[in-house]
Parts: C-alpha cells; structure tokens; sequence
C-alpha cells in the first residue's frame, strides 16, 4: 500500500493507495496555518488514521509547496512560509520512524497523470499547473526529473518569450521580477487584468462565460491568454520536446485552450510541424496526493 500526503495551504489531504492505484481510504484535515509542529502532528494523525482504515502499514509519499534545497537540506520557495528552512524531511521521518518520500507539489500532479493519469504510457510527460501559481515537473520514463537546484519544471519564473512591446516590462512578480509566465498565465493574472481593464471584479470562470456569451472585451482576454501560454508552452517544447503536456489548476479547465493553444505555438516551436499533445488533467485535484503516493513506484 502506498499512502500519499497533499500538504496544502488550508487542507493536507491523505490518500491511500491499492498496488494498482485503486483508492483504498481518503482522509482530509484542515492545515495548522502558522504552528510547524502542529503541521507535522496533523500529517502524522491522518497516517495513523489511514493505516487503520485499511489496515496495513504502507510506503509515505509527500507533496509540498517549495523544495528541499540540495544545499542546505532546508524547505526553501514555500508560499507556506512555516516551512520555509525548515529541516522538514529530518522531522517527518523522526515523527513517522519510517522513511519519507517529499517533492513539489507540482511534480506530484505531473508524476500522477504520468504514471495512471492524462499522459500515462507516454515517455516524457510535461505537467503544467495554471492555478493561483504557474509550475510545473517533468516525468521521463516514469520518473521524475530532479537536478542539483531542485527546480526542474519551474517554468512560470522564466519571463514571457517573444514578449510584445504592449506587454512590456510585465507585471509585478512576487518573485521580485517582472513579466514571468506566472504574473501572466496564473489564474489571478487572467482576472487582474481583465478585470483593470474593465473596472470590474469578475472571477476566471465568468470572465470564461462572458467570453463564450460573445462580449468582445472578455473574448479579446481570453485571446490573450491562450496566445501567451502557446508562447510560453513553445519555450517547453523547444527545450524538452515532451511528448505529452496536461494541463493542470483551475485555467486548465477551460476547453478553449486545447484548441486554441496548439493551433498557435507551431509560429514559435522550432519544428517543421509540432507533435505535442495538450491534454486535460485526469484525476483532477487528486493528481496531487496521488502523485505523492507514486513517489515510491513499483521497483
């Protein structure tokens, strides 16, 4: 049995997994907002459940904001801040007594769709997360691609490529730059801007519905978007040439995208013709928690 962990930032989220991905017991406990120790009780508490549940004792797999820096073993790039260097890993383990397997959250939601999900059977499978952030992971051959920095497929900090001189110099990251992919293809970016440009204060989905509705404002946004991220998707491509990208987060849900994006990144892939395929998410918001269960794959 495999138990995944999707420690988030108002919920951590259990799941247990059957040796084929069958869903065996599922536990979710609100997230302990500003006490790290409470944070790693939390976790313990829903392990403990969970084996209870299904009876058996099973492999630990962890899905965290940010990444365990190879430099100093310290969680570093967490929007939860509690975490922050923090020796998360040392402490997990010490309270569990039992080997832990951690990763980004992103790479969870990449490696679940890779393994039983949207890319499963494809050789090299491209995640990309557009929710409140743009990230991403790479799965080649099943596994995860992981080097010396610890962010592989952080592409939403690399700046909008063939970038118009109306989009210039971008908006405010809260990495400290301007013009990254995530001030521009995050969910919160699609609203602000329209939202600037309209006086209004409407969410993605409606600004979605008013577009589909024909007013021109909201289709002109919605034009934007998709174009930018066939610019930044063709940057992808360019440098890994995955054979599959699913999409991920609450802009992944909008249908227009999956025709509307490849139909424009082949103007800037550095191809005579792009293969790639865009696909949807198949498990949703569990890709997460099942991805951290699959961090301990079948050897």
């Amino acid at each position: 049995m495999r138990i995944g962990i999707d420690l988030g930032g108002t919920k951590i989220e259990g799941v247990a997994l059957g040796h084929d991905g069958e869903e065996l017991a599922r536990l979710r406990l609100p997230t302990p907002r500003t006490d790290y120790r409470e944070t790693i009780t939390t976790i313990c508490k829903i392990v403990e459940d969970l084996e209870a549940m299904t009876g058996e004792a099973g492999s630990i797999g962890i899905g965290t904001p940010g990444a365990i820096s190879p430099a100093t073993g310290l969680i570093k790039n967490s929007n939860s801040t509690r975490l922050n260097k923090m020796p998360f890993n040392v402490d997990i383990e010490e309270a569990l007594k039992r080997p832990v397997r951690i990763a980004n959250d992103a790479d969870c939601f990449a490696l679940s769709e890779a393994t039983d999900g949207a890319g499963a059977g494809a050789p090299t499978v491209f995640g990309a997360i557009l929710g409140t952030g743009v990230g991403g992971g790479l799965v080649v051959h099943g596994r995860l691609l992981q080097g010396p920095n610890a962010i592989a497929g952080e592409w939403g900090h690399n700046p909008l490529p063939w970038v118009l001189p109306d989009e210039l110099p971008g908006p405010d990251c809260y990495c400290g730059k301007k013009g990254c992919i995530e001030a521009w293809n995050s969910g919160p970016a699609f609203e602000a801007e329209y939202n600037a440009f309209e006086n209004k204060d409407l969410t993605a989905p409606e600004i979605i519905m008013a577009a589909r509705n024909g007013e021109r404002p909201a289709k002109a946004a919605l034009w934007r978007y998709s174009d930018r991220l066939a610019r930044a998707l063709a940057t992808v491509i360019n440098i890994v040439d995955p054979h599959v990208i699913v999409l991920g987060g609450g802009m992944s849900n909008t249908d227009e995208l999956y025709t509307e994006v490849p139909s424009r990144w082949g103007a800037y892939v550095f191809s005579d013709r792009v293969d790639t395929k865009l696909v949807r998410n198949l498990h949703g918001d569990s890709s997460g928690v099942r991805g951290a269960a699959w961090l301990w794959p079948n050897e």
